[in-house]
Formats: C-alpha cells, sequence, structure tokens
C-alpha cells in the first residue's frame, strides 16, 4: 500500500452544509449522491477526533465493480432503514472489492454500527462475508488507505485503538477470516480477554470536511 499523497478538494453540488467532500488521490470515495443513497431520515453528529475504528463486514453479498457495489449500497441502505428501521445506512464508510470506499455516515456523523460504541467511533464495514475466506488485497488497502486519511483528515487519532464488531458484542462480525487478520494489525486494541474501556465523547465541532448529501 502506497503512502497517502497529496490531497485534493472537490465540491459536491447540493451539499446540505455548503461544505466541501475532501478525497485523496490513493482511495476513490464513492459519495452518497453517486451510488444512489435516500435521504437519511434524522442525522446525528459526534465529535472528532475518535479514538476507536471497527470493522466489520456486511455478511451480504461481495461486490467486483462500481455499477454492483452502489447497487448493494442500496440493498443494504434498504435493509437498515426499511427492515430495521434505522435512520440511514449503519456504518460510516463501507469497502467494496473493488477497492472503492463507498459513503455512508461520513466522518461525522453517530453511526448505527457497534451498540454502545456509535457516538465514539468509526467504523469501515467490508461488503461480503468472511467468515472462511479474505476479503481481497484491493478491499484491504482502501480500509488501510481509509484510515490513514481519517487520521490526515483529523477524524481519527494517531494511537486510535482497531477492534472488530465482535469485540464490542456477540456477533461472529466481521468473520472469523477476517477478524483473525485484523488482530495482527498494528493497532489491534483486544489484548486476552479484558474488557473494552469506552472514550468519553468529545463535542461535534463542524469542520470544512463535514460532507454529505444526508
Amino acid at each position: 500500500m502506497h503512502a497517502l499523497g497529496l490531497l485534493f478538494v472537490v465540491f459536491i453540488a447540493g451539499n446540505a452544509d455548503g461544505l466541501p467532500l475532501l478525497h485523496c488521490d490513493n482511495v476513490t470515495i464513492v459519495t452518497r449522491e453517486e451510488w444512489g443513497a435516500q435521504p437519511s431520515k434524522s442525522v446525528s453528529y459526534m465529535g472528532t477526533p475518535v479514538s476507536v475504528v471497527f470493522i466489520h463486514h456486511t455478511a451480504m453479498s461481495e461486490c467486483h465493480t462500481k455499477f454492483r457495489c452502489a447497487e448493494e449500497m442500496r440493498i443494504i441502505q434498504r435493509f437498515h432503514q426499511v427492515d430495521r428501521g434505522w435512520d440511514d445506512i449503519g456504518y460510516n464508510f463501507l469497502i467494496g472489492e473493488d477497492g472503492r470506499a463507498y459513503e455512508g455516515r461520513a466522518w461525522d456523523r453517530i453511526g448505527a454500527h457497534t451498540l454502545g460504541w456509535n457516538n465514539v467511533a468509526i467504523a469501515f464495514s467490508i461488503m461480503g462475508d468472511y467468515s472462511h475466506k479474505l476479503p481481497n488485497d484491493a478491499a484491504l488497502d482502501a480500509v488501510h488507505a481509509m484510515i490513514d486519511y481519517g487520521i490526515k483528515l483529523g477524524k481519527i487519532t494517531p494511537d486510535y485503538k482497531l477492534y472488530g464488531h465482535r469485540d464490542a458484542g456477540t456477533t461472529e462480525c466481521p468473520g472469523q477470516q477476517l477478524y483473525d487478520l485484523i488482530r495482527t494489525w498494528k493497532h489491534n486494541g483486544r489484548l486476552g480477554n479484558e474488557p473494552l474501556v469506552k472514550p468519553t465523547p468529545i463535542p461535534y465541532q463542524p469542520t470544512t470536511s463535514t460532507s454529505g448529501i444526508y
């Protein structure tokens, strides 16, 4: 995986906050507008930078093209909003095996991904089921790139702790194969069987990298 390069700004027409959505040159972020998101029922913000990152899998279909991943995003959002009754798609960003990141609730919104931790953590969910196999390199590189990008933006602390969803709840997520892998990553925070310590939420402050059409 290459180091992050030059950051540049693009403006998204219709952004409710009139703020720019920032992109970086080593991972493509597909906006909500681009994948055809439905409006959120409500929006709540959290303070950043967060010191906790959660890794999930959707345990649904994987995808390998922008067209197919956009379709899967709409399926997941409909499942979360209609079947589960949530305000929006639960994760901050989702990752496809096409190597792209797909905007969910983005950096500053409180998610619906990890019960009890949604207001102090950012979650990246890889589209697919990784109980018995690993995501491809394109997806894994995109996860690393997005975390590094979040640090550059000031949305994630450089000394963040990384967990799998199962570390904070009774679930198989993010799948055994993926979970075993992230346990080897540098920022893995799960050591032994000690309970996780939730950080104190910090007040929300709007920034120029708050983004999205919600």
